[in-house]
């Protein structure tokens, strides 16, 4: 009968090479956990977009226009946005827009592009529903999405976000929204300067300096992501 000894020497390389082991085994984890960290929503989105209705689907489409190859055109009533392609195209996506007196009509200009932004409800929005918080980092669960452009000086952004259920829908504040997907592909497609046109609407549009009505009420069981 053999025995096996161990000198203290090669006992404490065998520790050792154990604990380095189990320690890249986590620093695999980690860096998993940190490379999915985002990831998820964006292919969660993609999932999304293949049970969405048909006509809210990224896609090419003809399109008459006199803009300029690269000019954004809002289609609140219908719920596009038209990114202009040129050649009589455009690449239509679906959107969600301003729910009933929050809509707007104009002209402005991509003023800034934001990855995973932060919120910051504006002051109007927060007196209208003091429960909303004052600050929101970005990520999955921000209500701005993966992706923001900024419109000018004002309070308003085609951006992204974590309820792609609203798409299609009047839902928002007077933002534009689209899926995360769909926001990243127009966020790498839109420069800054860019223009962007607000198409008047089949009744009167509300203008964008709109003061809350008075005794205007909002559900405290609704989440920023169907406020925004």
């Amino acid at each position: 009968m053999s025995a096996k000894f161990f000198t203290t020497g090669s006992l404490t390389a065998l520790i050792a090479a154990a604990a380095l082991s189990c320690g890249a085994a986590q620093a695999q984890q980690r860096l998993a956990y940190g490379q999915q960290q985002y990831a998820p929503t964006e292919q969660n989105d993609q999932a999304e977009d293949a049970q969405m209705d048909p006509r809210l689907q990224r896609q090419i489409v003809n399109y008459a226009s006199n803009e300029a190859p690269g000019t954004v055109i809002i289609d609140t009533p219908h719920t596009y946005l038209y990114y202009v392609l040129g050649n009589g195209q455009a690449l239509r996506y679906g959107i969600g827009v301003g729910r009933q007196g929050f809509t707007w009509t104009g002209v402005q200009h991509v003023a800034r592009k934001a990855e995973w932004p932060d919120w910051y409800p504006p002051q109007e929005m927060i007196a209208r529903q003091p429960y909303l918080p004052r600050m929101t980092a970005g990520g999955p669960g921000n209500p701005l999405g993966a992706r923001a452009m900024y419109l000018g000086g004002t309070e308003y952004r085609i951006h992204g976000t974590n309820d792609p259920t609203t798409i299609g829908k009047q839902v928002s504040s007077g933002c534009i929204r689209l899926t995360n997907d769909d926001v990243t592909d127009l966020y790498n497609r839109v420069q800054v300067g860019a223009k962007v046109i607000v198409l008047p609407q089949s009744q009167p549009a509300q203008t964008a300096q709109r003061a809350p009505v008075q005794g205007e009420r909002i559900s405290s069981n609704a989440t920023p992501a169907s406020l925004y």
